[in-house]
Parts: structure tokens; sequence; C-alpha cells
């Protein structure tokens, strides 16, 4: 059963079930003693604020011509996640949050390996309470010195049933080896409401991780891009499969799949993807089955919006290379059509992209894999009408200075279904810590002065 949880800290047998990394006993152990579980000053559960700070540029970051800065601040809540309890390798958060029910859903991993854990946890804004609805270590009871996944790399979707499914992912890619049993990484499902959960499928493409994946809420089809064992992620060792959720059947598997992310066609139900390779931008239809085929144009797919009420979806590209670009892609006419720079500042990659229900804002956060902080940490908001970004609010360095604890990347975050709150759950970094450490919530209560519509 699920269990409710106060915004500390829990005591639980955490490190029952915490196993080590792939480094020597003396030195995990030394690590583990050395570890300290993440609490805010004071003592303090969840801390509200609201200050100028926010919209104010931060001193050396420099932000790109036309971006502008919020006039009115938000109210952001701030937490730490419960159950750091013990060292991971490190903390962190990987694949897109969700909102449903009147409750936000986020993915937490330890990231360790060959046996790591990943948790969902339930946040509600209502109560301001954390509760734990699975762990994936204690589901899948593996024996002793097989591979368990140390994060959840996709999507979290709510299904028609009210179940939420999710694919895992590896804690390191040297142990997706036989030497650790590893047969293929999960599609799991557990029900918020009661916590009872279940693995659907291990292995969907055998040997394979799954680190792209989500969910057709309506016909229950499980859409994976995957990685194969040993970090080999290039080209034809990507697949792209299909998972028929209700009959456990396995309907596509197809190479070259997609590298990172995908278009999910609520309307049609049709998935849109960029091979791998870079050579084409390919289309499944559930209503035709078969193979993807090929379709023309191609597109900046490192991540991708929910379809607007006008068939739009919006995407990213990846800027790990470069700066990362908008683009808007017709759910009618497959029409691709570019929409300019996305970063603000100096730093790219953008791995998530969240629409509020008019259609007007998009928001996303650049440097998802660390970095987020030398801009400031900015939340940004694109609005659609005027092609115009702007920064609704800056969190670093003002959680650095006053909780000692810096938001540095986020892979993971939505908005509420009136587009007022984006919860954002981010990578984090305590003083001594050269990249990140800890896993924080933030929840920007957005101004309605700066989402007006008119």
């Amino acid at each position: 059963m699920s269990r409710l949880l106060p915004l500390v800290a829990f005591s639980v047998a955490a490190c029952a079930f915490a196993t080590l990394p792939l480094t020597s006993t003396s030195a995990a152990q030394k690590k583990k003693a050395e570890w300290k579980a993440p609490e805010l000053p004071g003592g303090k559960a969840l801390v509200t604020d609201t200050s100028d700070t926010f919209i104010k540029v931060p001193g050396g970051v420099k932000l790109q011509e036309g971006v502008t800065v919020a006039k009115v601040a938000p109210s952001i809540d701030f937490a730490y996640f419960p159950g750091q309890t013990y060292a991971g390798n490190p903390w962190s958060t990987w694949g897109e949050s969700t909102f449903a029910n009147g409750k936000y859903y986020a993915s937490v991993g330890d990231h360790r390996a060959p046996a790591g854990t990943a948790f969902i946890y339930e946040y509600d804004p209502a109560k301001k309470e954390f509760r734990q609805i699975i762990d994936v270590q204690k589901l899948l009871a593996l024996p002793d010195g097989h591979y368990a996944p140390g994060k959840i790399h996709t999507t979290l979707t709510m299904g028609k049933d009210g179940m939420i499914y999710f694919g895992t992912h590896r804690g390191s890619t040297r142990v997706t080896t036989d030497q650790y049993h590893y047969k293929g990484d999960w599609i799991i499902r557990v029900d918020p409401k009661s916590g009872k959960s279940e693995a659907i499928a291990q292995g969907p493409v055998s040997k394979h991780c799954i680190p792209t994946g989500i969910l057709d809420p309506e016909r229950l089809i499980f859409y994976g891009g995957t990685a194969p064992g040993e970090g080999k992620d290039d080209g034809d060792s990507i697949h792209f499969f299909a998972y028929d959720i209700e009959k456990k059947k396995l309907l596509c598997d197809v190479t070259d799949g997609p590298a990172r992310a995908m278009i999910f066609v609520k309307s049609t139900g049709r998935i849109y993807y960029m091979q791998a390779s870079g050579t084409s931008l390919m289309r499944y239809d559930p209503a035709k089955g078969g193979d993807p085929v090929k379709i023309p144009g191609e597109i900046g797919l490192r991540a991708a919006s929910d379809e607007t009420k006008d068939g739009i979806v919006y995407t990213v590209s990846s800027g790990q290379k470069g700066i990362p670009e908008l683009f808007a892609f017709d759910t009618k006419t497959e029409k691709v059509t570019p929409l300019g720079l996305a970063a603000v500042g100096a730093v790219g990659y953008i791995t998530a992209l969240k629409i509020d229900p008019t259609g007007r804002y998009l928001y996303y956060i650049p440097g998802a894999h660390g970095g987020a902080d030398k801009d400031g940490s900015p939340v940004v908001q694109y609005d659609t009408k005027t092609k115009t970004k702007k920064v609704i609010a800056f969190l670093n360095p003002y959680y650095k200075d006053t909780q000692g604890v810096a938001p540095v990347g986020t892979y993971s975050y939505a908005l509420s279904p009136d587009g007022a709150d984006l919860y954002v759950t981010w990578n984090s970094t305590r003083p001594g810590v050269k990249a990140w450490d800890v896993v924080t919530l933030s929840v920007i209560h957005i101004p309605a002065a700066e989402r007006r519509t008119e």
C-alpha cells in the first residue's frame, strides 16, 4: 500500500534496499558514512517565497537579444523530495513528470548499479504532502547479483484506467550484461490510489534499456525508444517499439528508432520520431499497424509538447552541441515550421516542453543535464503568438543563498490544468558537490499578469 509522507526525509528502511554502486566496498561505505540526508535550514518541511530576486537577472548572466524578464515575481514553494536517506550515485530525476487528478507525479532514482532503484512520488498541492507510490526494486524483488534499474527515463503517463505507466533505465552502462543477468528493462504500471503495481513486460526489445517512452492513454499502447546494453547507443542499434498493454503483445519493433524523444498526437494516436541516424522523419499509425513509414521533412526533436486544441505540437532540438531551436508541427498537415532559437542565455539542452491549456504559452528550462545555474536557473515562457521569450523566474542564486542548495538542471516538469502552476523536479547541488547530489521540488505559481491571453 502507498503511504502518506510529510515533507521531511522519512526514515523507513531505505538502507535495506540500497545496494552498492560499482565501487569498492570501502569506498562505498565511506561515501555512505559521509552522507547527510538533505534538510531545509531550521528543519522546515517546505518554504514558500516571493522575492524580486526571482525577476532580477543574476550577476554575470547575459540574456540574448529580445529576451525579457517578468515584471511580477511569482510565489514559489520549495522542498526536498523524501527518501534521500542514503547516498545516491547521484540522486537524480531523468523522466518527464505529469499532473493528474489534482496531484503531481514525478520519478526519482538513486542511479546505483548494478542494483539500483527508482521511485515515483505523488505530491498533493492542497495538503503539501508527498506520498511514495512505488519502489521499483521492491516490486521486482530480484535475487542478489541481478541488475535492477536505477532510474526512470521515460514520461510518466496516466492511462484511461487510472494507472501510471513508465519504462525503466540503467543506472550505469557497464551493468547491462550477462554478468548481471540482464535481459532487458521493464514496462511497469502503478495504481496511484492503492500503490498496487505490476511489471507488464521485461525486455520488450531483448537486452535493451528504455530511455524514451510514452503511453497512448486511450489506446493503452506504450511506445518506446531503446538503448542496447553496454551503452552502444548509435544508429540502427536504437529501436522503436509499440507494445499493446491490454494484450501484452509487441506490435512493432524496428531499428533506427528515436534517440530520446517522440511526438505523440492525442487526436489521432499517431507517433512521430526522427531516426537516431538523423536520416528521416517517421510516422507510426496504430490504426494501420505495420512498420513506421517515412514522411517528408525533418524536425529538431529532443522534447515535444502535448498537442494543442488547434492541432499543433511544439518541439525543440537538442542543443547539446549548439543552440537549441524551437519548431511547430501541424498534426493535420504534418508540416514543420521553424520558430527560432530557444536559449535565453548561454546554456542550451532542453528536455521537456509544457504547453498551457490555451496553446498560448510554452514553458521550458534550459540546462537539463546541469549548468542551468550558469544562466540563473531560468524558467522560460515562450509566447506562441508573439514568438517572444520571457524569463518568469530565476531560481539561482536565490535558493543557493537562502536554502543552501542550487537547482542546476531538470528533465521533469508539468503544468497544472489551468496553466497557473508549474511543478519542477530539479537535480540540485549542495555545497562541495561538483555536479548534483539531491532532488528538489519547486512549485512556481505564475502570476496572472504574466500569462494574459488577450
